[in-house]
């Protein structure tokens, strides 16, 4: 059989891949990519865009229960079937429109996982191909839980796909994905319960912070059991019964859903990385500043599935850049991390940007602490809202603000304020001085900077 051959091979076909691709085609190489599921990536087809879709009407009904006695005489009603209807209105065009617009560029498509043969061949719908370069950007997939009866849990596919709102669901994790989708089942009617192995939620976010957000998904009916060690899983009639453990006690819980919010992994598995010398751990294939993979130079990795990645979109993209210059120019771009917030989409939102507080305190001699609710601030009133918190964290000696977090109604907007005000290495007074619209969420950041 004879071996097709081409400049670049991408495996993966989100915005890390895509962009690759493109830009290697756009300098005339010969270019092709493959995907074993629907083209455009995790983000687009069943990740953040139809999560925010989803979640903007958990977040208006939460809303609305807040200002229920305050004026609203009549909550509204959600049509989930509507709802996941206006849903695939988004996202049902992606792959055809991504495979047209690859297409235009000469790039050919493949619909299969493809599989390392050797160092420079790889086996992909029966045909065998080689490359100048590979670039892996298979991005992440569920971690998959080794326990008895573990077929009958599901991922956040499943979320996304509910035809209709369960009465009860059990998450096992509490990071992004369980505590958003928690919330958002718990403002429907749902009756939610997270199991989490560690003794909190979110854990690397600020605790001051994840403690009040835990609080609220309590009011919300939301039921945590930490220290949870989940044994065995058994669908039974109407519910799915599963057995686990709190420290050391066996019990048991029921709920009609069961789903897998343990995080996710490098989506490695098919590739067999072994037969082309890639090394990869826990953190992905493991690669060098210029994003190229350390055992074998013909190989870039680039979105979350490289050792150098943190799961988000606009950092995939940025990745997916610097390999297609390496590859185009040879390597002479490296990869360093920007500055990136990160925001958990429950209700309201926590975000974050910059140093911890521990960091900062291990970094700087001395550093200044500015900590409180804004609950009795006019925005949080006016909506009726109980939760609304930060920390801004400065170094003391220079007032530069190194790190801010934020819990509150509009952090995913507010907190890319204080990413530009990090990046430019703002002090506290020059940030006092700026001007804001009022009455505004952004008008309160100079607030979480009174003394």
């Amino acid at each position: 059989m004879k071996t097709i051959h081409y400049d670049v091979f991408v495996i993966g076909s989100g915005v890390a891949g895509q962009t690759v691709a493109k830009a290697c085609a756009k300098q005339k190489l010969t270019v092709a990519i493959a995907d074993n599921r629907e083209f455009g990536g995790v983000c687009a087809n069943r990740g953040c865009d139809p999560k925010k879709i989803l979640l903007q009407f958990s977040a208006l009904m939460e809303h609305a229960k807040r200002l229920e006695k305050s004026g609203l005489s009549k909550l509204p009603k959600v049509n989930w079937k509507a709802v996941q209807q206006f849903k695939t209105k988004f996202i049902e065009a992606i792959p055809k429109k991504t495979e047209e617009n690859l297409q235009k560029l000469a790039i050919d498509l493949y619909h299969q996982s493809p599989e390392f043969i050797n160092k420079n061949e790889i086996l992909v719908e029966g045909k065998t191909i080689s490359a100048d370069y590979f670039v892996i950007a298979t991005g992440k997939t569920p971690r998959t839980l080794e326990i008895k009866g573990n077929k009958y849990i599901e991922t956040s596919d499943a979320i996304l796909n509910l035809d209709k709102i369960p009465k009860s669901a059990s998450f096992i994790g509490s990071g992004y994905i369980g505590m958003e989708f928690a919330t958002m089942l718990a403002i429907l009617g749902c009756k939610v319960t997270i199991f989490d192995h560690g003794d909190t939620a979110l854990s690397n976010f600020d605790q001051f912070l994840v403690k009040k957000i835990i609080t609220k998904m309590e009011s919300l009916g939301v039921e945590f059991i930490f220290n949870a060690e989940v044994i065995s899983v058994k669908k039974l009639k109407k519910n799915i019964r599963f057995k686990y453990s709190v420290n050391g006690k066996n019990k048991r819980h029921k709920s009609q859903k069961v789903f897998n919010t343990a995080g996710r992994i490098p989506s490695v598995k098919q590739l067999k990385l072994n037969n082309a010398n890639i090394d990869c751990d826990e953190t992905g294939v493991l690669v060098n500043a210029f994003m190229q993979s350390k055992t074998n130079k013909k190989v870039y990795a680039c979105g979350d599935v490289s050792s150098l990645s943190i799961p988000l979109t606009p950092l995939s993209g940025l990745q997916g850049y610097i390999v297609g210059k390496n590859i185009i120019n040879g390597n002479k771009k490296a990869f360093q991390f920007p500055l990136v917030p990160s925001t958990v989409f429950t209700q309201p939102n926590i975000s974050v940007v910059g140093m911890q507080e521990e960091e900062a305190k291990a970094r700087y001699k001395t550093v200044k602490i500015y900590k409180g609710e804004g609950t009795h601030w006019f925005n949080a009133k006016k909506l009726n809202q109980e939760t609304y918190a930060y920390k801004i964290i400065t170094n003391d000696r220079t007032e530069i603000i190194v790190g801010a977090h934020i819990l509150g109604e509009q952090a995913n907007e507010n907190i890319n304020i204080f990413t530009i005000a990090i990046n430019s290495k703002m002090t506290v007074s020059d940030f006092k001085k700026l001007i804001f619209t009022y009455p505004s969420y952004s008008n309160d950041l100079k607030k979480m900077l009174a003394d």
